[in-house]
């Protein structure tokens, strides 16, 4: 008799698909057991509205948490940016899979790069973070850009340059890793010119807390070094009381030396979407050794932020 097929919910968006697949494939590997996907729709995959404007953190995540929680599903799949930083009641996140590509890339008209973008270009992107510091770059080497506030699935962003109505749209390399576009990525942005969201590239594997047999067996998916440096970067985030709509970049990589791991460098940066006030602080020490060392990490950096000022830019919400 072949065991019940385990559920996994996901939204519906074909990149949420895509990477719900290799985890589905994954887990199936390592349980014996066949997966199927469940598609559950969002509040934020359903609305109109500008993220920033419906909250933001956790749109894309309350509907599939309700369905765990209501026993609809066993597990689920999120992008970890997309999840609150609080930690849920009841459910647990069992594994974090080794991260993709975490950084941002531009998909510009004429196989442009950023330093090659006509002045007065008009970059479409969702995020005041990616706003906040593609401005802060233009103000630094004297050029004109306008950000202009997009949503929509990788088709409908590309389309807006397909179509010659903006010049390019910055996206995450992950997401059209995971699709397979990235064929069509014209630059990747340097981490030291856009530092992506806390959490980019990396997925969030949840299941019901007391479910006590999934979770040993989706630990098996669970990538150690990529666990801390989220768990790091969420903590900053959090430390700065901050949603997923607010302007903050945040990315800890491991420092090594050939195949020795020799220490973590967590950065983060908080602005003004203008990118008129940039606060960029990062911090090096050893790799944390257990997440309560990697939640300090984030908190310490947090808090050296604030004294140097980011409170004052976080209450700016994109309008």
């Amino acid at each position: 008799m072949t065991e019940k097929a385990l559920r996994l919910g996901t939204r519906r968006s074909k990149l949420a698909m895509a990477q719900s697949g290799q985890v589905a494939d994954a887990v199936s590997q390592v349980t014996g057991r066949p997966v199927e996907l469940v598609e559950i729709t969002t509040y934020g995959d359903t609305s109109r509205e500008h993220l920033a404007q419906i909250g933001g953190t956790g749109v894309f995540v309350a509907a599939l948490r309700d369905a765990l929680l209501r026993g609809e599903v066993d597990f689920a799949v999120h992008s970890l940016k997309d999840l609150p930083t609080a930690q849920h009641e009841g459910l647990v996140v069992a594994a974090v899979p080794e991260r993709e590509d975490p950084r941002d890339v531009v998909v510009a008209r004429d196989t442009r790069k950023l330093t090659d973008l006509p002045d007065g270009a008009r970059i479409g992107t969702g995020a005041p973070r990616r706003m906040a510091q593609l401005n802060a770059y233009a103000r630094a080497h004297g050029v004109e850009i306008e950000t202009v506030p997009i949503r929509g699935n990788v088709d409908t962003r590309i389309g807006y340059v397909r179509s010659g109505e903006l010049d390019a749209v910055v996206l995450a390399a992950a997401g059209l890793n995971r699709v397979g576009r990235i064929d069509e990525v014209t630059d990747f942005l340097s981490v030291d010119t856009v530092l992506p969201a806390p959490g980019q590239g990396a997925l969030a594997v949840e299941c019901a807390a007391d479910n006590a047999s999934l979770i040993a067996a989706l630990a098996e998916l669970d990538d150690p070094f990529t666990r801390v440096a989220v768990t790091a970067e969420r903590s900053l985030l959090a430390a700065l009381e901050a949603g997923c709509s607010a302007p903050v970049g945040a990315l800890a990589d491991i420092l090594a030396d050939g195949q020795t791991v020799k220490e973590m460098r967590l950065r983060g940066v908080v602005g003004t979407t203008d990118g008129s006030t940039l606060v960029q602080l990062s911090t090096t020490g050893p790799v944390p050794e257990t997440h309560e060392a990697a939640l300090a990490l984030g908190g310490e950096l947090a808090t050296e932020m604030l004294a140097q000022g980011a409170a004052g830019l976080m209450g700016e919400r994109a309008h």
